[in-house]
């Protein structure tokens, strides 16, 4: 069983269910946690500099990204979640939602809908209410709006308020509020963020 973590403001902590997928049982702080699960990430980043990937709008990647990012933590990285949660659509729909968003997003680049920034934005908010996985969405989506805006809009990757979102502290909780606000469809708190 998993320790019962103190999480930062506005995560969302992991359902008992899934607590049993961790790999590292010697894990006991969620410092430890989150030191394991930034080794990690730094491991998918170094094969995304070697892959360079340009189709991403899709399933296949959206899972495989995460696997990436998260395999040596956890034993559904990569999976869909498969408990409701205060945030999120219904599990049972994450796939259909995510692909309207991949379609949706193809089709704003398509038709230059939005300026860069905006699609980006858009994207990444749509991502994290769709809510993918029972962890590290918001690392993840952050990642995926990155290689959206680098590898398919060809622009630089946003600052995400420059400091490290996973901990507590005022730039995380600009950041919730800027997906609060365009949860309202305000999106001008969100679009200061993320190149700030």
């Amino acid at each position: 069983m998993m320790p019962d973590f103190d999480y930062p403001e506005g995560a969302i902590p992991i359902d008992p269910d899934e607590a049993g997928g961790l790999l590292l049982t010697h894990i006991t702080t969620r410092g430890e946690l989150d030191r394991w699960e930034q080794d990690n990430i730094v491991e998918a980043l170094t094969w995304l500099d070697r892959t360079v990937p340009t189709v991403i709008l899709n399933e296949q990647f959206v899972k495989e990204l995460h696997r990436r990012m998260f395999a040596n933590v956890w034993k559904w990285a990569g999976h869909f979640r498969r408990t409701d949660r205060n945030i999120g659509c219904p599990w049972h729909l994450i796939s259909i939602d995510l692909s309207n968003l991949c379609d949706d997003a193809a089709l704003w680049i398509e038709l230059q809908e939005y300026p860069p920034d905006e699609i980006a934005i858009r994207f990444h908010h749509r991502l994290v209410l769709i809510h993918p996985f029972p962890n590290g969405n918001g690392r993840h989506a952050r990642l995926m709006t990155d290689l959206l805006l680098e590898n398919i809009l060809n622009c630089s990757r946003f600052t995400w308020g420059s400091e490290d979102l996973s901990r507590t502290g005022d730039t995380g909780q600009r950041y919730i509020a800027a997906l609060h606000a365009a949860d309202k469809y305000n999106y001008e708190p969100l679009r200061k963020f993320v190149r700030t």
